[in-house]
């Protein structure tokens, strides 16, 4: 038993060591891009850092979310973040299984680039969107009479800068349309969908982000207005960038596109010319690599076989 693990724990360094040596180069070739997605998670903290002085409470907006959905109240406000974390951790453990999996058909840092990009260019359209009007944030702090619901001058723009996180993430108010919540969760949602392999967990997120919804509105965070732009926006927004942006590879054709050893091409040469004695046709193999039907990867059970008439043949 422990000679088992003794040699399970070395494949897995051995598999440790070579993705992380793959992946620094792909970080040596984008990290700006990396770092430019990380920059601008904390220009959208200060500018809903921002709109909260400007923010002017008042009575609450008549929404039909409201009145469908019952009101958790302050005590379980805790749901929707607890579900929110749940999504965006289990996303960030998958980005970086290729680290310890065998299987695996993504890049962490190509996938992350991807996403962060998705992020940023919703995010800048919610900046705009929250600074062209401000409503009455629905939220118990953002309410008349909360102490919290508006914020004195800054006396520096240093104050602003400094985000006073995560204080100020969390009681912010003022940054409504549309949700930052809802951002993040389709964000990863719809890359998993794309990019992931199992059916059932694509299902299951999707299931969770409409869950997800349902509780930012129950919860009294966002107006449903918020939620349903954030859904057609970043939808939108995923679905123009992908057409802009090359194909992610797939991992698990790697090893198809690997030349033969000179013992299986010796060993394929028999069978080929035995196929010809016998008057059988030869299989053409084409090396050409298959790219994923819009920018999506393959499901684990699914085949793709791409029509040799779309490339003129």
């Amino acid at each position: 038993m422990s000679l088992y693990i003794r040699r399970e724990a070395s494949k897995l360094w051995k598999r440790f060591c070579a993705e992380t040596t793959t992946e620094i180069n792909l970080l040596m070739e984008n990290w700006k891009y990396l770092l430019a997605g990380l920059v601008f998670q904390y220009i959208h903290g200060v500018a809903a850092r921002g709109v909260h002085y400007l923010h002017k409470p008042g009575p609450t907006l008549q929404d039909v979310g409201f009145f469908l959905l019952p009101e958790l109240g302050q005590d379980r406000a805790y749901i929707s973040e607890t579900l929110f974390t749940l999504i965006f951790l289990s996303f960030v453990l998958w980005t970086f299984h290729p680290f310890i999996l065998k299987s695996k058909r993504i890049y962490t840092v190509l996938i992350w680039c991807r996403a962060l990009a998705f992020l940023v260019a919703s995010q800048f359209l919610r900046i705009i969107t929250f600074y062209s009007t401000q409503l009455p944030g629905p939220n118990y702090h953002c309410r008349v009479g909360s102490k919290l619901a508006t914020l004195p001058p800054p006396e520096s723009v240093l104050e602003v800068l400094l985000v006073n996180f995560p204080r100020g993430v969390n009681y912010g108010c003022g940054d409504l349309i549309f949700s930052s919540h809802m951002i993040f969760t389709l964000v990863f949602v719809i890359t998993y969908h794309r990019y992931g392999t199992r059916r059932c967990i694509k299902q299951l997120g999707w299931f969770l982000a409409v869950v997800q919804s349902l509780l930012i509105v129950a919860s009294r965070k966002h107006y449903t207005v918020d939620v349903i732009v954030a859904w057609y926006t970043v939808n939108l927004v995923v679905f123009f960038i992908e057409k802009k942006l090359p194909e992610l590879p797939d991992r698990s054709i790697a090893i198809a596109l690997l030349p033969l050893s000179s013992k299986d091409k010796d060993g394929r040469t028999k069978e080929e010319n035995h196929k010809l004695l016998n008057g059988n046709g030869v299989d053409p193999v084409d090396w050409r690599q298959r790219t994923p039907v819009n920018g999506k990867i393959l499901e684990d059970g699914n085949t793709h076989h791409t029509d040799s008439a779309k490339n003129g043949a």
